[in-house]
């Protein structure tokens, strides 16, 4: 199940853009093929998160990874699969020293510096953002498109989930620049079908890395 190189499409929760809820949004995510999952939530308290993680470590058990965003103490409570940091947030250290050898830990990197730090650091796979522009992420940074995926994919081996307003038109630019994987919440969540619209990014994912 931790073999990130396997993965297609990288499913993020977001509680205010849901129209059926997260707990059914994973579900069919799952269902669709998809193969990890990260909780990602901002504005519930502690008690709350832990309540929402643990329905979702059980909808995720042995059918998909399940990462947590940010917080390590909730990743712990849960006993999720591991975390995902982000610049500003814990150092690797210090999560990999909290969560333990077993865990996966993912981080978030703006450009080709920040990537080979991670690497050098341990983390299990990046996440380059953001690639287009992107209305999920108020103190959302200036695009940096595809070429920084070349960039990094040319020097980095771990794999790669590109993130940032990522749709069913760009995503083969983004596969063939060298990404494994991709993020896409908005397009995701506005879709009628979540199930048909994930299926649908699954499969454009899986004919452009056969190419």
């Amino acid at each position: 199940m931790n073999n990130l190189k396997d993965i297609d499409f990288y499913f993020v929760t977001d509680s205010e853009l849901s129209k059926n809820g997260i707990f059914s949004d994973v579900e069919n995510a799952i269902k669709a093929g998809c193969k990890i999952i990260q909780y990602r939530e901002k504005n519930k308290n502690t008690k709350d998160m832990i309540k929402e993680g643990n329905q979702l470590r059980e909808i995720c058990n042995g059918r998909a990874i399940f990462l947590i965003d940010d917080r390590i103490d909730i990743a712990l409570a849960v006993n999720a699969d591991g975390a995902h940091i982000g610049q500003e947030d814990i150092s690797f250290d210090t999560a990999k020293k909290l969560l333990g050898n077993d865990k996966i830990i993912g981080s978030t990197v703006h450009n080709l510096k920040e990537a080979l730090e991670a690497e050098s650091l341990g983390v299990d796979y990046i996440g380059i953002a953001p690639i287009f522009k992107t209305g999920t992420k108020e103190d959302a940074r200036n695009p940096i498109g595809p070429e920084m995926i070349r960039l990094v994919r040319d020097k980095v081996k771990i794999p790669i989930v590109a993130v940032g307003g990522i749709n069913k038109e760009n995503i083969k630019d983004v596969i063939e620049a060298g990404a494994d994987s991709i993020v896409s919440i908005y397009a995701i969540l506005k879709a009628d079908s979540l199930y048909d619209e994930v299926s649908e990014f699954i499969n454009i994912i899986k004919e452009s890395k056969s190419k």
